[in-house]
């Protein structure tokens, strides 16, 4: 018994180790690109000793895999479940819209749309890290066409694409210009889209 409850707090603090290092993984790709990640670094950010980083991830490549499913899970707290509470269609659209804008304007991560971010740095790869990001963006512009079918778009993947389009440029100049107003102008052309 008193093994199964040692092995049980490893496994908390494995999991706490793991969590905690995926989320620093994923502040700093969104200011420096995955590329940058380096097991000194999150060390130094973490508190974490490198062999205790490498114990629980075993190379950076893995690390790299957990900051995307990391960021993934961000997202669906910050921008998906919020809008999941309204009716499905053009309502859920506006309140997805608006939890989007929300969760930049929060800072939840220091260099702004995770997605963006890494979508750019790995577009052009192959790899488990940039099927991880295709997976992503994958999963985020299925929603989206979802959303669109319900709500009677005649075309929802390029509707999902015109509105990926401005949010990724809201979020670009935002952070280029440091002004949240691009979001604001982002979600508004976003929701004529809907409309």
């Amino acid at each position: 018994m008193a093994s199964d409850g040692a092995a049980d707090r490893r496994r908390a603090r494995g999991d706490a180790t793991r969590r905690k290092v995926a989320r620093k993984a994923a502040d700093i790709a969104t200011t420096h690109g995955l590329d940058s990640i380096t097991v000194g670094s999150l060390a130094a950010q973490t508190g974490v000793s490198k062999s205790g980083i490498l114990t629980v991830f075993g190379n950076r490549e893995a690390i790299q895999v957990a900051a995307v499913n990391e960021a993934a899970q961000v997202y669906r707290e910050a921008v998906i479940a919020p809008a999941l509470a309204a009716e499905p269609g053009k309502d859920r659209l506006r309140a997805l819209l608006d939890a989007w804008v929300a969760y930049l304007t929060a800072s939840t991560f220091p260099g702004g749309c995770f997605v963006a971010a890494t979508t750019v740095e790995y577009g052009h790869r192959d790899g488990p890290v940039a099927d991880a990001v295709r997976r992503l963006k994958r999963q985020w512009l299925d929603f989206l066409a979802a959303e669109l079918a319900i709500a009677n778009s005649g075309d929802p993947f390029g509707d999902a694409f015109r509105i990926d389009a401005f949010l990724n440029a809201g979020n670009n100049n935002r952070e280029l210009f440091t002004d949240d107003a691009e979001l604001e102008r982002a979600r508004d052309l976003a929701l004529q889209v809907i409309a």
